[in-house]
């Protein structure tokens, strides 16, 4: 498996697990507040019906053989009568008291003796009547609802992370279909040009050699480096998925020689249609940091757009210079063609895209490939224009010294 392969595994994988967690954790919500109103139901109607009985056995029940689990008490303040076998530590004396008093009943939970209980004290008649339950087995209750609910959750996690799974690797298979289809459309496409593309540049090599005027000879050799370019073409296209994951070697680039060596190559092209192609830029060098491919790739793409969209009689100027807070080489591909409006400047650089001036500027995959290497070198790339007055493309890279090349 190549690095690009690994690296589409890692990303597909990571997106499969990112959709399973979603999914579960959808599942555990759902569990959770299920579990919180199961929760909320059975304490809220435990205390309800508690609260009833009490009230019901102050009225009415024996003291001596009330119901399971309540201890019952009588003071006619006296004496006071209890059920047998009753706490020691009951009944509530200062209950008793303050309804004897002429106080309103008391209901209150307490804890005695290490035991919870719920505690109502009220008026029979002219005797008060204390009655106690003993809160264990409702609280046992609720400890088997609690491990009922965390069992419930911890199946519910599960098989949610399963199904997640499942789930996701159906979602996910049409993308991972369409990877391995455009890679071997890549490869296929790369492989079937290489050969033919071989040949042609050896054969260009061949004549160059044999040339016998300096014309043909000048002409043969840029057949060759157009050749090579192509090659270099084709090379990126079976690396273009690696390039966004991969960190290519970076050298030190001197930007001027890049751009002149364009220039140059483009130069014939743009004498055949009459448009003046010139280099604006200051003695010295402009050093960047980056792949010397790419970067030319870069320059080319740009100067090819402007020769595209630049009338017969046009000028295309490349201008370099160096500026801004952060020490930047900026390259500006300006020409006075066809233009766009400005508010097209976000589709520009995306892929085969359509402006609306004239017949409908066709910005095509060049110039979001620009935008791909520039954003991958650190700089920035922007575009203005005006219909009819043409346009102009900034891009500004970081700049660089030989010491900082040195340095890595």
């Amino acid at each position: 498996m190549t690095g690009t392969q690994e690296s589409d595994g890692r990303s597909l994988a990571r997106a499969r697990w990112l959709l399973t967690v979603q999914l579960a954790g959808a599942i555990t919500g759902v569990v959770l507040i299920v579990g919180a109103l199961m929760f909320l139901t059975t304490t809220g109607g435990q205390r309800r019906d508690s609260e009833r009985d009490l009230r019901f056995y102050v009225a009415r029940s024996s003291v001596e053989s009330p119901p399971p689990c309540v201890w019952m008490f009588a003071w006619d303040g006296a004496s006071l009568r209890r059920t047998p076998s009753a706490p020691a530590d009951l009944p509530v004396r200062s209950s008793l008291l303050r309804v004897a008093n002429g106080g309103g009943t008391v209901v209150e939970r307490r804890r005695i003796g290490g035991i919870d209980y719920l505690i109502r004290t009220g008026r029979r008649g002219g005797t008060v009547v204390q009655a106690a339950m003993d809160l264990r087995y409702q609280q046992q209750e609720r400890q088997r609802l609690y491990l009922a609910l965390t069992v419930a959750e911890l199946a519910g996690l599960l098989a949610a992370l399963v199904t997640g799974q499942v789930l996701a690797r159906r979602a996910i298979s049409p993308l991972e279909e369409a990877l391995r289809r455009q890679r071997r459309f890549v490869a296929d496409a790369s492989h079937e040009l290489r050969t033919p593309l071989t040949r042609l540049h050896t054969r260009a090599q061949l004549l160059a050699r044999r040339a016998s005027t300096a014309d043909i000879d000048k002409d043969l050799r840029t057949i060759v480096s157009d050749t090579r370019q192509f090659g270099e073409v084709i090379e990126d296209l079976l690396m273009s998925a690696q390039l966004g994951h991969a960190t290519a070697r970076r050298d030190l680039v001197d930007l001027a020689t890049v751009v002149e060596s364009v220039a140059d190559a483009e130069s014939a092209r743009a004498q055949a249609r009459s448009i003046a192609l010139t280099v604006n830029r200051d003695p010295g060098g402009y050093l960047v940091l980056g792949v010397p491919a790419a970067l030319r790739r870069v320059v080319s793409a740009l100067v090819d757009n402007a020769l595209d969209h630049t009338a017969p009689g046009g000028h295309i100027e490349l201008a370099l210079d160096r500026t801004g807070k952060r020490r930047e080489v900026v390259l500006t591909v300006r020409d006075d063609g066809v233009g766009f409006d400005q508010d097209q400047e976000r589709l520009i650089f995306e892929r085969f895209k359509h402006g609306n001036t004239g017949d409908g500027r066709r910005f095509g995959l060049g110039l979001a490939l620009v935008r791909e290497v520039v954003d991958s070198h650190g700089g920035r790339v922007s575009a203005a224009g005006e219909p009819g007055r043409g346009a102009a493309f900034t891009v500004r890279l970081p700049s660089a010294s030989v010491e900082a090349a040195v340095a890595r």
